[in-house]
């Protein structure tokens, strides 16, 4: 199934918000997120968010909590617009930000409307960063993580769920627990303009490495500090063996470097027989996720996703 989600007037034309965005992003003086250390560019990244995303807005229950994981406790978050509801699929979050930036706050806004929209309880990973802590301590935190939900939340079975390196992350933890089960069934992957391989010989690079927020410097820095190693198929996904995934929404954006392997991460699904939907946000960029306010269309990406994958949810559960 591919869809396109408010199409621009040409593939690679940007939309009128997300290019009054861009305009203004580019015009900033001062340095650039590559150009600061990891904290600084962590500060950028919160600022960022605060201004541009929409605020959380009205949802029953939020709260903060931390879990053990490999090297110590993992901060969590849990959103439910239901405090009391019977055990169902419970959506499992990996924020983006190339393993060294976001956290819990950063991605606040997009996992409160998940919760409201899926109508599931949806719990945020905030798993270690790099450089402090590098590849694989990400992936293992994840892998941790949803393990914990499993054995811990009354659940009927785990939805993996998140954008860029957290898409990354949903797809490696995915793999892991195919391979080792964990207490409760992974029922659907949504990897959001995922990262799937570490080589970057793509045509959406060459187009859309300059002035899209995302740019090649920017992810040069978060590749050298996360320090991945691309014969680890939670580095490199694209190169490893998809079969017996379970059912996927894979979300692009028409304007993101990463659009290229994101969609040739969809074809091997599909060649792997697994269940694949592909949605491709036309005319928008990498990170439209948590831009909702600064890029107003980007609600109508974020909402047609979200309810296609309450579908797909619905689908797998009634087919355990």
């Amino acid at each position: 199934m591919t869809q396109a989600s408010t199409p621009a007037a040409s593939p690679s034309a940007p939309r009128a918000d997300v290019a009054m965005f861009l305009a203004f992003l580019n015009a900033q003086e001062g340095p650039k997120m590559h150009e600061m250390p990891p904290e600084g560019a962590r500060e950028m990244f919160r600022t960022m968010c605060q201004l541009a995303d929409r605020p959380r807005g009205d949802i029953a229950k939020v709260e903060d909590s931390s879990i053990p994981g490999p090297a110590g406790e993992i901060p969590i978050r849990l959103y439910d617009n239901r405090p009391d509801r019977e055990p169902g699929p419970v959506m499992v979050f990996f924020h983006g930000g190339g393993w060294v930036i976001g956290d819990l706050d950063t991605h606040d806004g997009y996992c409160a409307e998940a919760a409201r929209l899926l109508d599931m309880p949806v719990i945020a990973v905030d798993y270690r960063l790099a450089p402090e802590h590098s590849f694989p301590a990400a992936p293992e935190d994840c892998e941790a993580a949803a393990r914990w939900v499993a054995d811990h939340i009354p659940c009927t079975g785990l939805v993996l769920a998140g954008e860029s390196a957290g898409g990354n992350l949903t797809i490696a933890t995915a793999l892991t627990l195919r391979d080792k089960p964990a207490s409760k069934p992974v029922i659907a992957l949504h990897p959001i303009y995922p990262a799937v391989t570490t080589h970057d010989d793509w045509q959406s690079y060459r187009d859309f490495g300059e002035g899209h927020l995302l740019t090649t410097d920017s992810m040069t820095y978060f590749g050298n500090h996360y320090a991945a190693d691309p014969a680890d198929y939670r580095a490199a996904p694209l190169d490893f063996p998809a079969e017996g995934l379970p059912p996927t929404l894979l979300v692009t954006a028409g304007l993101d470097p990463l659009r290229d392997q994101g969609r040739a991460y969809a074809a091997k699904l599909i060649e792997a027989g697994v269940a694949t939907s592909y949605r491709e946000a036309a005319g928008n960029i990498h990170g439209y996720i948590n831009l909702a306010q600064a890029i107003p269309s980007a609600q109508q990406d974020i909402a047609g996703a979200l309810k296609l994958l309450k579908a797909i949810v619905a689908e797998s559960m009634a087919n355990e």
